[in-house]
């Protein structure tokens, strides 16, 4: 059966494949620079990639189901929870590598002389390993059993029907706001975030302790680094408050939905807060881009070597004269 798109739908798939089309390339430069630049290299930078992999996943997986979910296809209840499912494995994804991160810049300055006998790279690839694989648990805990499976099928045997429900494919049909509210954002998104901001603020206070200390003919090393762990840790902080900017208006929501069914929520708040955790997964290349120089820098050579247009060089043929010169 075909569906009919309005133009609104129109409207909403195209600023959705604009998004997609600016994330999926810019987090692939991301990964890209930190496998062609050795000094990106250290343990923040593996924990940046793992974020990218899953911004990349939003714009060419996500970004499509949501779409898909929005033209909203009749499908079982079960597919539709399938397809549900990955922007929560990768949301709760993308917190634990900004949690891993902040980590990362704690050990940074508060042990920098035993930071990479403590942050090696066998540990990073493990923290990155347990952050997905707990990603999964949280993400799929719906297709365990705690999901609307229940109130469907009630109203589906009350329409006399059989067998597995088939429903309009929409996010809140099968996704339980008990879920979403109590055990998703309560336990995984919102304790992590305040968290992060702890981390954070420490961070500031023990660079700024060791900045405010006298300058000695033998101190500015220290001053250098802890000048540069400065600059990249206001950088880092910055990819978490637009991660929070992005994320709290549609939790929001959810507890409104959850906590006063009642209460009205305008389409375009619901559209605008879809937007904004989509459109997070293509800011953090431009954060990178404008206010890291390593990555500044990468993107450039790798702009340079493999996309500008260049002259081709001069040949034999067009410099005959250079031969008779050998």
């Amino acid at each position: 059966m075909s569906h009919s798109i309005s133009a609104f739908q129109a409207a909403y798939i195209g600023i959705e494949v604009l998004i997609a089309l600016v994330s999926v390339p810019g987090n692939v430069l991301v990964i890209w620079a930190v496998k062609v630049n050795q000094a990106l290299r250290d343990a923040t930078f593996c924990f940046i990639v793992s974020l990218a992999v899953a911004d990349v996943a939003v714009g060419a997986l996500v970004i499509p189901l949501a779409i898909l979910i929005n033209i909203g296809p009749q499908t079982y209840f079960h597919t539709c929870l399938m397809v549900a499912c990955p922007v929560l494995i990768l949301t709760q994804s993308s917190i634990l590598a900004l949690l891993a991160i902040a980590v990362d810049r704690y050990l940074r300055v508060k042990i920098p002389l035993r930071y990479k006998t403590v942050m090696t790279p066998r540990r990073a690839a493990v923290a990155i390993a347990g952050c997905w694989l707990l990603s999964l648990v949280v993400g799929l805990t719906p297709l365990f059993g705690w999901n609307n499976l229940q109130e469907v099928e009630r109203a589906w045997v009350a329409n006399g029907s059989v067998g597995e429900p088939v429903i309009k494919c929409e996010f809140e049909k099968v996704i339980s706001m008990e879920y979403m509210v109590y055990f998703n954002f309560f336990v995984w998104v919102l304790p992590p975030l305040l968290l992060m901001v702890l981390i954070y603020l420490e961070v500031f206070y023990l660079i700024r302790k060791q900045l405010s200390k006298k300058v000695s003919a033998s101190s500015g090393d220290p001053q250098k680094y802890y000048g540069k762990e400065l600059k990249i840790a206001k950088s880092l902080a910055l990819i978490l408050f637009l991660f929070a900017l992005s994320w709290l208006p549609l939790h929001i929501l959810n507890c409104i939905t959850l906590f006063c069914p009642s209460c009205h929520k305008p389409s375009i708040l619901i559209y605008v807060a879809i937007f904004l955790t989509h459109g997070n997964s293509a800011m953090n290349p431009i954060v990178y881009a404008f206010r890291i120089q390593k990555f500044r820098v990468t993107f450039l050579k790798i702009w340079n070597d493999h996309f500008r247009c260049q002259s081709e060089p001069p040949t034999d043929e067009d410099h005959p004269e250079d031969k008779a010169d050998d």
